[in-house]
């Protein structure tokens, strides 16, 4: 290069220098590098047409500033931990200068730092970023101080979806997990890394690790990366060290632009682009490394992308480039290209790949053309090159769509750093070719939001920068102003300065505005949330800087987009236009009253599709608008509509839903209670339904609801609210948790709820609507329920409430839906439990319906839906089931008991009979139903008849080949058991007719000990778990019966504990866990203590009673170590044994480990006492014959066995020949596999005879024998298993094998073919049996046989 010095002559003022020389060169254009400095407080103005934030300089020390400090416009506010610095709402979107990415700046939880200088310090504004699902912008709030009466509110907002823009907060369940660093702790170990680099980039192990390594130190800083700020250039100049050192090769330089982009993906690189190494000497190398790359190498793109930013850094040094080129022909003769054209080439070739570098090349072009000297020679050529790739491409085809894509990228930012002067003369060009790609259309959810992107800078573009001076502004930027100034006074100013301004200024608007805004109200509907956010952007951005009459028409248009024929998209769209119009103070008072009834219909937004609903993103976006609106507005233009505001969101607060519409609609209350200071009891209600309180759904219903009703402002509008809304909704749980909410503000409104709600929902009962009618049937029951117990509380009639209309219209109710066949199909599975539901609630209401047809109805309607549960879907047969069960007890306590006390005895006589001859029904739900009704009822019906009542229950728990999978009924059965037993009482010496008693005891627990012993099988699992739940929890509830009353007649020979203990042993964790929990319950009873457990200290000991609700029997590592220890105790050992020997052997991973090696440290521990090893070995035998051919316990028994053997658990025996444990175990073992085709069950034996291999004496030919049975099994996979396991036994027992033949034997085990014919395999087991002196096994034919 002749002619230019290739010392730096300039440095830009950034943290590394400061120094400006003091005169350019001749005709080097001034060009102002883009600045590392902070944005000043606030950055960016209101109405920008896209500036990056620029300020005047460093700041100095910070300001810490409460969490809650004065308004704007004097009144309170809520402050936001923002990054070190607050920034205003306007700032934040102005240009879009603000940076997106994976959880950058959020310093949640900590005060706020305010630098001074800046723009309203103490204000306090959040930064308004969008919701992940919903694009929605709300506050975030620190904990609150001591004097913080506010709960503390994050964003109000979660879900899944885009990663959170700068400021924001992630999901909330993240919250209680996240750490606060303070500093970047780990930069010496970077430091170190990077200096290794050169040692560890040749070898692709230590290359990995490093890269690793390095990722996870960045990854921990994604949500606090202005830690990283300080060591930011340090890290950069030692890689860029790395790339600049001609000597360093190709994979290191990869591996050094690697690290980079990494700390880039981490801080962003709008952050860190200003730090790049921007002096003349760095063109030529980057341009040279650049022209190496090879675009479509896809494993080195991150170098590519480096060094594009690096370039579009170094491209502003304020030189004409036509200085660098000096003699464009080189020695060789060959004309070289000149700078400019090389740079531009590049950015061409990077704008048409698939890969980042793309994004880079984008940033390239916005930085490159508008040079001075770019611009004048190349800017024209460059847009005619775009817009030819544009309208040659198709957005249809892979390669078309990555085409437009970096061409509109190029675009979006050329239009956004360049002036406007320079754009404007091809703005319409650009719009009319955009217009003809017709990107709407795509259905690339990128190309959208990048045309859209590209449609609001064209916008900006033809409109001048400036910011409408007709805009509301809420009080002053400054503080001081605002705290000297009254604020009334103040904006009066304004008005007054601002009424002036419009009647001097003339506006000369460009026809293209109106195209714009057309194309962004069109993409306010956009199928996806980041195009709507895009689009609603633009029209703030836009209509800011239109003349008030253009703007209102934008206003007016926009409010077109909440009809109720438009979709969930289009009200989503315009709710977010709402809120950025209302929050950069372009939506005037005058319009107030068309928004907010707008705003109010979006809060409550709900639209079913198919079996879900669309609209949780139109209310939380609506929650934004309220938000927005509680900035940007004086106290006194929202005075009209607080009333209706504040009632709205506490609604949606406490009753919608979905929990990020609740948690949006709370931030937006407490902004709107700091800010307005007008919403009624704020505070109060603020404190109950705080950020986390409203995260559960039930707690929201049924409790923060009943405490805000007792507020008079909020009680009607919420009552109104669930009747009109709720009990009609689409999802059964919001209808039933709705009525159940209704029955819990009933006291606050008694009258308002018989008067006018009462008779509004009677017809709704009976209406064509199914859901509503569920619903209203609910709310009936509830209300009146109710209403009766308010009545009782202050002595005054239970009809108190009711007109004569209302009873009537109650009891017309089942009538009325029995003559139109509404109990039929699949509507009565919802009828059908809701007015059970009436029926139990009137009839704890204890109605005066004594004697009325309608009793007879209600029966019949109880006893058809028992009948006909097998009709129903299964999800429906609980609820129906319970429902009918609970409304028959209801109805039975209510209306069948004369006035002694006693049943009408043919009416007793027909119900049990008619009950308990069902339970012999071939269905099986049937049974369940009739079960579960006779332990419902009350004990005047049972007296006399408790016998003939348990008989057939029991019947119904006993196991027959007809009804072996009637897991269902038999586990009901047994629940109705403990129900019978608990509603008739004890009485030792009492009629087993009436009482539970000396005469009956014993069958009871027999029945119930029978349930315990259920492992029932079917393809739905192990159903014999439910029956064995249902039978430990109605042991424990007649066990603690009989202790309060008559402990006596408890049986030390029931064996309770030990039945128990088996199953805390067992391999399942839900049924150990409640097995366990049983059997804690029975041994720390106190009241009085449960008698005949045997053992009781040494469990007390091994179960301290502090441990009984800690204690983890879910978690296998806590359950066995514990119940092992049972086995020392004689009277548990056999059980404990059995249930030990399921989960030794079983399958589960982490079952199998912690039980196996509990066991293993008992069996180590009783090494050294005899007697309890020959105990131990008696036990185990006796399970295992008990058991035999048993699968469920001899498969994992036999597998248990052989870890057993494997461990060495019997070397004792080892030493005496013969000795009875393994003769008694080979037989039982060859017993078990006799004639068996299971092969888990046959390789778990190969183990075991081969660690019987050890034992002396005749055992050993016995155990050859059966291995070379084996040898030739039918399977030959037993054959290969057999042959390897021999293999390994003769190596673990070289002894038992003369050592002469022992290299034959091994031989022949190791080189057959196992799995050939068996003949060939025979001949080769009979070798075998030659050289060990084993009789050879003779085939018997099956007629001798």
């Amino acid at each position: 290069m002749v002619g230019v010095s290739l010392s730096p002559w300039w440095v830009c003022p950034c943290p590394r220098g400061g120094c400006v020389p003091a005169a350019p060169p001749p005709l080097a254009p001034r060009i102002r590098l883009p600045c590392s400095l902070p944005a000043p407080v606030g950055g960016g103005s209101s109405g920008g047409a896209g500036r990056a934030r620029s300020g005047p300089g460093c700041f100095s020390r910070p300001l810490i500033v409460p969490a809650i400090a004065p308004g704007r416009a004097g009144g309170p506010g809520i402050a936001h931990p923002s990054r070190g610095c607050a920034r205003s709402p306007a700032g934040r979107t102005a240009g879009e200068g603000g940076r997106t990415g994976r959880g950058r700046g959020r310093d949640r939880g900590r005060d706020r730092v305010v630098r001074p200088g800046g723009e309203c310090g103490a204000a306090a504004p959040t930064c308004p970023a969008p919701c992940h699902r919903t694009g929605t912008r709300l506050p975030r709030v620190t904990a609150p101080g001591p004097a913080c009466p506010v709960s503390p509110h994050r964003d109000g907002m979660d879900g899944a979806g885009p990663g959170p823009e700068e400021g924001e907060e992630r999901e909330p369940g993240a919250v209680s997990e996240r750490s606060f660093l303070e500093s970047f702790t780990e930069s010496r170990e970077v430091a170190e890394l990077i200096a290794n680099l050169r040692g560890v980039f040749g070898e692709l192990v230590t290359r990995e690790m490093a890269v690793e390594r390095f990722v996870g130190i960045m990854d921990k800083y994604q949500e606090q990366p202005h830690l990283l700020d300080h060591h930011l250039e340090g890290m950069m100049n030692s890689l860029l060290d790395i790339a600049r050192d001609k000597g360093s090769p190709p994979p290191l330089v990869h591996l050094a632009f690697k690290f980079l982009y990494i700390i880039t993906k981490v801080r962003g690189y709008k952050r860190f682009l200003p730090l790049f190494p921007h002096e003349v000497r760095d063109l030529q190398p980057v341009l040279d490394m650049l022209a190496e790359q090879n675009p479509r190498d896809s494993e080195t793109w991150e170098t590519r992308y480096m060094l594009l930013l690096w370039l579009s850094m170094i491209c502003l040094i304020p030189f004409d480039l036509a200085r660098f080129d000096g003699n464009l022909v080189s020695e060789g003769g060959k004309a070289r290209q000149p700078t400019m054209d090389r740079i531009l080439e590049i950015a061409k070739c990077y704008l048409v790949v698939s890969d980042k570098a793309r994004d880079a090349a984008a940033v390239l072009v916005s930085k490159f053309i508008v040079r001075p000297d770019v611009r004048q020679s190349r800017m024209a050529e460059f847009l005619d090159w775009v817009l030819s790739m544009l309208s040659k491409s198709s957005s249809q085809t892979m390669e078309g769509t990555v085409i437009v894509n970096g061409m509109l990228q190029a675009l979006a930012q050329l239009f956004k750093h360049g002036k406007r002067e320079d754009c404007l003369p091809y703005a319409v060009t650009v719009l009319e070719c955009l217009d003809k790609c017709k990107l709407s259309e795509s259905n690339q959810m990128v190309l959208r939001k990048l045309g859209m992107k590209l449609v609001q800078r064209l916008g900006l573009t033809f409109v001048k920068p400036k910011v409408a001076k007709w805009r509301y502004q809420r009080g002053c930027r400054s503080l001081a102003a605002n705290l000297q100034a009254q604020g009334a006074v103040v904006q009066n100013q304004k008005r007054e300065a601002a009424a002036e301004a419009d009647d001097d200024e003339e506006y000369d608007i460009p026809a293209e505005i109106e195209n714009v805004v057309e194309q962004l109200l069109v993409g306010l509907k956009d199928k996806d949330t980041i195009v709507r956010w895009s689009a609603a952007k633009g029209i703030g951005r836009i209509t800011g800087r239109l003349p008030k009459e253009l703007a209102d028409d934008v206003i007016g248009s926009l409010l077109d987009c909440f009809s109720f024929q438009e979709t969930d998209n289009a009200w989503h769209g315009g709710c977010l236009a709402l809120a950025e119009l209302g929050r950069r103070g372009l939506l005037l008072p005058s319009r107030i009253s068309d928004v907010v009834p707008v705003m109010l219909k979006a809060l409550t937004y709900d639209e079913k599709r198919g079996a879900c609903s669309v609209g949780s993103n139109v209310r939380d976006a609506a929650c934004y608008v309220c938000w927005a609106f509680a900035r940007a507005y004086e106290p006194a233009e929202l005075i009209p509509f607080i009333s209706h505001i504040s009632s709205a969101l506490v609604i949606a607060a406490v009753f919608d839903r979905d929990v990020n519409c609740r948690r949006a609609a709370s931030a937006a209350f407490q902004e709107n209670v700091g800010r307005q200071g007008t919403f009624p009891h704020g505070i109060d209600i603020l404190t109950a339904a705080d950020y986390f309180a409203v995260g559960n759904r039930v707690n929201c219903y049924l409790t923060i609801s009943v405490y805000i009703a007792g507020f008079p402002e909020y009680t009607q509008p919420m009552i109104d609210h669930l009747v009109n809304m709720k009990i009609n909704h689409w999802d059964s749980v919001i209808r039933e948790l709705s009525t159940k909410a209704l029955h819990n503000i009933t006291p606050r409104a008694p009258e308002y709820m018989a008067n006018v709600v009462l008779p509004r929902l009677l017809p709704l009962s009976v209406g064509s609507d199914l859901h509503t009618r569920h619903g209203a049937i609910l709310a009936c029951a509830e209300i009146t329920h109710a209403l009766c117990k308010l009545a009782q509380e202050n002595n005054r009639s239970v009809t108190y409430y009711f007109s004569e209309k209302s009873l009537e219209g109650l009891k017309q109710i089942h009538q009325e839906l029995c003559s139109r066949q509404l109990y039929r199909g699949l509507g009565g599975e919802l009828m059908r439990p809701a007015v059970c539901t009436l029926i139990e609630k009137l009839s704890l209401s204890k109605m005066p319906f004594r004697g009325d047809p309608i009793i007879g109805g209600w029966q019949w309607l109880i006893n058809d839906s028992l009948r006909h549960l097998t009709l129903v879907s299964s999800g429906a047969r609980q609820h129906i089931k319970e429902s009918a069960v609970s409304a028959l007890a209801a109805l039975c306590n209510e209306f069948y008991i004369n006035e002694e006390g006693e049943a009408d005895p043919a009416l007793q006589d027909e119900l049990v009979t008619q009950y308990v001859s069902e339970l012999q029904n071939t269905e099986e739900m049937i049974r369940c139903g009739f079960s579960r009704a006779l332990g419902a009822l009350p004990r005047f019906l049972l007296k006399g008849r408790l016998q003939q009542v348990l008989e057939g229950l029991k019947k119904v728990t006993l196991i027959s080949p007809e009804d072996v999978s009637f897991a269902e009924s038999r586990r009901d059965a047994l629940i109705a058991i403990a129900k019978v037993c608990q509603t008739v009482g004890v009485k030792g010496e009492g009629s087993r007719e009436e009482f539970v008693c000396r005469d009956n005891v014993d069958e009871i627990y027999a029945t119930l000990l029978n349930g315990v012993t259920d492992y029932t099988t079917d393809s739905r699992g192990d159903v014999g778990g439910w029956v064995r739940e249902a039978a430990m929890t109605s042991l424990m509830e007649v066990t603690l019966l009989l202790v309060q009353n008559e402990a006596e007649l408890i049986n030390a020979s029931m064996q309770i504990m030990c039945w128990l203990a088996q199953q805390s042993a067992e391999k399942i964790d839900k049924f150990r866990a409640h097995a366990g929990s049983v059997f804690l319950t029975l041994l720390h009873f106190d009241r009085p203590p449960v008698p005949h457990i045997p053992h009781r200290q040494e469990l007390e000991r091994i179960f301290p009673r502090s441990e009984k609700e800690t204690l983890n029997w879910n978690a296998a590592s806590e359950a066995f170590p514990r119940i092992t220890q049972l086995l020392a105790l004689p009277t548990y050992q056999y059980f404990v044994l059995l249930g030990l020997s399921v989960s030794v052997g079983g399958l589960t991973e982490t079952t199998l480990r912690y039980s196996a090696q509990s066991l293993f440290d008992y069996m180590k521990k009783i090494q050294g006492d005899p007697s309890a090893l020959e105990s131990f070995c008696e036990t185990l035998l006796k399970v295992f014959e008990d058991n035999l051919r048993n699968d469920r316990v001899s498969v994992p028994l036999l597998t248990m066995l052989d870890q057993l053997l494997a461990n060495g658990c019997f070397d004792t025996f080892t030493e005496q020949e013969n000795h009875p444990f393994p003769v008694k175990l080979f037989t039982l073992c060859k017993e078990e596999i006799k004639r068996s085709k299971d092969i888990r069950k046959l390789r778990s034996s190969i183990g075991v005879f081969c660690g019987l291999i050890q034992f002396q004496g005749d055992m050993r030919e016995k155990v050859f024998f059966q291995l070379f049975l084996l040898l030739c099994h039918p399977f030959p996979i037993i054959r290969k298993t057999t042959a390897s396991q021999v293999y390994e036994m003769l190596i673990t027992y070289g002894d038992v094998v003369d050592p002469a033949i022992m290299d034959e034997v091994m031989a022949i085990l190791s080189d057959t073919n196992w799995e050939a014919e068996l003949p060939v395999v025979r001949e080769r087991r009979n070798c075998l049996c030659d050289l060990l002196k084993v009789p050879k096994p003779q085939l018997v034919s099956k007629s001798s046989a």
